[in-house]
C-alpha cells in the first residue's frame, strides 16, 4: 500500500524529531582500562575511575551538547584481556581510553588505538619507547617515563660523587632499562656500580638480594621494581637494618600508596622523583581533599594524572569543536595542560613535559598526619628530566 504523500511527510518528520535529538545526545565516552584487583589496584584501580569522573564533573557534565560518560574495565594485568576490551570499547564508539598501567598492556592498547585512530592516554605505563618509538597522532603519554625516572634517581646522587651503587632489579625489560640507564648516569657524575641482583616478578623473598647488597659495600641500594615487588623488597630491607647500617635506599616508580601500605617507620629516607604529590601546592591540595572525601586516600601520582589528562581531553574537543580523533589530539598538543599548578604541556609527539620534583620519606617524627609523607629535597627539570623528540615523531 502506498501512503498519501502529506502522510509520508509527517511520519518522515517524526521519526527525524525521534532520531536527531539521541544522536544529539550520544555521551562522549572514556574509558579507564586498569588493573582493578590486582597488584596495582592501591595505585590505580577504582582511583582512577574516580579521578576520571571528577574530571568529567568537573567540566560540567557535559561537552559539545553531549553528555560525558565514564566506563572501566579490569585488565587483570593480561594484555590479551585489556585489547579485547579496547577493541570492543573503540568500535562501539568509546572516545578515549586513558590509564593502563604495565607495559604490556598499555603497548597493546596503544596499537589497538593507533590502528583504528583512536585516542589512548598512557597514565599508568612508564617506558619512553611509547614516545621515542610507537608515537602516533592520537596517543598521549602523561606517566613519568623511565629516562626521566632515572634522570632523576642519578640527580640524587649528584651530591654523592664517590658513591658505591648496587641495583635489585625486577628481571624483566623496565627493571633493566632502568638499572641501565641509570648506571650510566651515575657513572657520568663520579660514582660506581658495584653490583646487583635480579629477582622475578611476583617475589616474596628477598633475603638473597638484601644480603647480596650489603656485601657489597654499596652506600646507596638503588631498587628498580614497582607494586608489591618494591613494598616487599623495602620491607625486607628495614629488617635487615639496611638504612640503620648507613646505606640508602633510592627508588624510580614509587606511589603514596605503597608508603601508606609500609609505614614511615619502614619507609623512611626513600628518595625518588615524581611529578604529583598532593601536599606539593595548593591546586593538588584542592584536589586531594576532594579526592579523600570519596577514596579515603590520598591520590596517587598515576590517579592525578587520569584527572589532569580526561580533563585536557575534553577541554581539548571544546578547542577543536569536533570529536574527531586528529583534531582533539592536535588541541591537546597547543594548549597548555591544568596539571595542579604547575607548567606543563604536550609535545608534538604526545609526551607530557612538566619539571620532577625529587622527595625523600619522612622520619614518623617529621610528619604531621596521615599521609604526610614527603619532604621535596630537589627539582629536576623538564628539559633534563625528558628525551629529546625522536625526528620519526615529530
Amino acid at each position: 500500500m502506498t501512503l498519501p504523500l502529506t502522510r509520508r511527510a509527517a511520519l518522515t518528520g517524526a521519526a527525524l524529531a525521534l532520531t536527531a535529538p539521541a544522536r544529539a545526545a550520544a555521551p562522549v565516552r572514556i574509558g579507564v582500562l586498569t588493573d582493578e584487583n590486582g597488584p596495582y589496584a592501591d595505585a590505580a584501580g577504582a582511583g582512577s575511575v574516580l579521578a576520571a569522573r571528577m574530571a568529567a564533573r568537573d567540566f560540567g557534565g557535559t561537552v559539545l551538547g553531549r553528555p560525558i560518560e565514564i566506563l572501566h574495565g579490569d585488565t587483570r594485568n593480561k594484555p590479551d584481556i585489556a585489547s579485547s576490551i579496547a577493541r570492543g570499547w573503540y568500535d562501539s564508539g568509546v572516545d578515549a581510553i586513558v590509564d593502563l598501567p604495565v607495559t604490556p598492556i598499555a603497548a597493546a592498547v596503544q596499537q589497538i588505538a593507533k590502528e583504528k585512530t583512536r585516542t589512548v592516554m598512557i597514565a599508568g605505563a612508564a617506558i619512553t619507547e611509547f614516545t621515542s618509538k610507537l608515537c602516533s597522532p592520537t596517543s598521549s603519554h602523561w606517566a613519568d617515563d623511565t629516562h626521566a625516572l632515572t634522570a632523576g634517581v642519578a640527580r640524587l646522587a649528584n651530591g654523592q660523587k664517590d658513591s658505591n651503587w648496587f641495583f635489585v632489579t625486577v628481571d624483566f625489560s623496565f627493571g633493566e632499562a632502568l638499572e641501565s640507564m641509570t648506571a650510566k648516569a651515575i657513572e657520568a657524575t663520579g660514582g660506581k656500580v658495584v653490583g646487583d641482583a635480579k629477582f622475578p616478578i611476583g617475589s616474596t623473598e628477598f633475603s638473597s638480594q638484601i644480603l647480596a647488597a650489603q656485601n657489597s659495600g654499596a652506600s646507596v641500594v638503588g631498587l628498580a621494581a614497582v607494586g608489591n615487588d618494591q613494598v616487599n623488597l623495602i620491607k625486607q630491607a628495614a629488617e635487615f637494618g639496611l638504612r640503620e647500617n648507613g646505606v640508602q635506599l633510592a627508588g624510580f616508580l614509587v606511589y603514596i600508596t605503597d608508603i601508606h601500605a609500609l609505614g614511615l617507620a619502614v619507609a623512611q629516607g626513600l628518595s625518588f622523583p615524581a611529578s604529583f604529590y598532593w601536599d606539593q601546592n595548593e591546586a593538588s591540595r584542592s584536589f586531594a581533599k576532594r579526592f579523600m572525601a570519596e577514596q579515603n586516600a590520598a591520590p596517587t601520582k598515576e590517579q592525578a594524572l587520569n584527572y589532569a589528562s580526561s580533563l585536557h581531553f575534553l577541554k581539548s574537543m571544546t578547542q577543536a569543536g569536533t570529536d574527531d580523533p586528529i583534531a582533539v589530539n592536535k588541541a591537546m598538543r597547543a594548549l597548555p595542560v591544568a596539571y595542579f599548578g604547575r607548567p606543563a604541556t604536550l609535545r608534538t609527539d604526545g609526551r607530557l613535559l612538566t619539571d620532577l620534583t625529587l622527595y625523600r620519606v619522612k622520619q614518623p617524627r617529621e610528619s604531621r598526619g596521615p599521609w604526610d609523607y614527603y619532604t621535596d629535597v630537589g627539582t629536576l627539570p623538564a628539559a633534563d628530566a625528558f628525551l629529546p623528540m625522536s625526528p620519526a615523531c615529530a
